[in-house]
C-alpha cells in the first residue's frame, strides 16, 4: 500500500512540474521573487489540477518581513 501511495505522489508532482514547465516558470529570464517562487511551488503541488483549470497564484504583498535589529 505504501508503494502505491508513493507512486501516486511522485506521478502527481511530476505532472505539476510538467505544468510549471509549460507555463515557463523555469526560464532563465524569470525574476526570482516571493511571487514567482510561490506560483511555481503552488503549480507543482496542484499537480493534475492544473489541467482542470486551476491556476494557483500567490500574493506576497501582505507579507511583513521584520527588519533586522540595530
Amino acid at each position: 500500500m505504501k508503494s502505491i501511495i508513493t507512486i501516486v505522489v511522485v506521478v502527481w508532482l511530476a505532472i505539476g512540474v510538467a505544468a510549471a514547465f509549460q507555463r515557463g516558470y523555469f526560464g532563465d529570464d524569470r525574476e526570482v521573487s516571493c511571487k514567482s517562487a510561490g506560483d511555481t511551488a503552488l503549480t507543482i503541488v496542484a499537480g493534475p489540477l492544473n489541467y482542470l483549470g486551476v491556476n494557483p497564484k500567490i500574493d506576497c504583498a501582505d507579507v511583513d518581513v521584520p527588519e533586522p535589529s540595530q
